[in-house]
């Protein structure tokens, strides 16, 4: 059964993961990337940050939908200690950012913005992901095997960081994955 409005669905992320999840929603869509510099403006709340990137994402398609499609962009940050962990440059960022969430409770903050031809809406998803104490094997051996520089803070929760590392999570498992699901669920059928 299709839930959905007839829209030609279009999900504007490289993101093997948003896909995957955009998917599991049983919706048929194509996936179209058009690169944007992903800067913020530094005094924006935290909840803004990933809606202001997922909005950044959508403009370079503002003139180019058909009236029945509808762009789905999202973003995703990992908010620790008042600050943005984005994607680490390498091993040794990767490192640091996991040294930090060690031991510590961090949000995963979600962006997503549907737009149509006439009409553009925004939302956020939050959770809160509670890590165990890291040992820097384990940090050392999951950044080796999974390589994981595509990734807001340096971690995939589906992975095997997340299996061993995770203590407790409050929220959506599916917005620490990238992309809220049940939320964009009931958005879709509203919008």
């Amino acid at each position: 059964m299709n839930w959905f409005p007839k829209y030609n669905f279009i999900l504007a992320s490289k993101s093997p993961r948003r896909q995957h999840l955009l998917k599991s929603l049983e919706i048929d869509f194509q996936v179209i990337v058009k690169e944007v510099k992903e800067d913020f403006p530094a005094d924006l709340p935290k909840e803004e940050i990933p809606v202001y990137l997922a909005l950044l994402k959508a403009q370079p398609f503002r003139n180019q939908l058909k009236p029945d499609d509808l762009l789905i962009t999202a973003d995703t940050i990992v908010w620790h200690r008042g600050k943005v962990l984005g994607k680490p440059s390498g091993e040794n960022e990767a490192k640091k950012m996991l040294s930090e969430l060690s031991g510590s409770e961090h949000e995963v903050i979600s962006g997503v913005c549907l737009t149509s031809v006439d009409k553009q809406k925004t939302f956020y998803s939050v959770s809160n992901v509670q890590f165990k104490k890291l040992s820097n094997d384990e940090i050392d051996y999951y950044i080796s095997s999974f390589k994981p520089f595509d990734k807001a803070g340096a971690y995939g929760i589906q992975e095997w960081i997340g299996c061993i590392g995770i203590k407790h999570i409050e929220g959506s498992f599916y917005n620490i994955m990238g992309l809220p699901v049940q939320k964009l669920y009931e958005e879709i059928l509203q919008f």
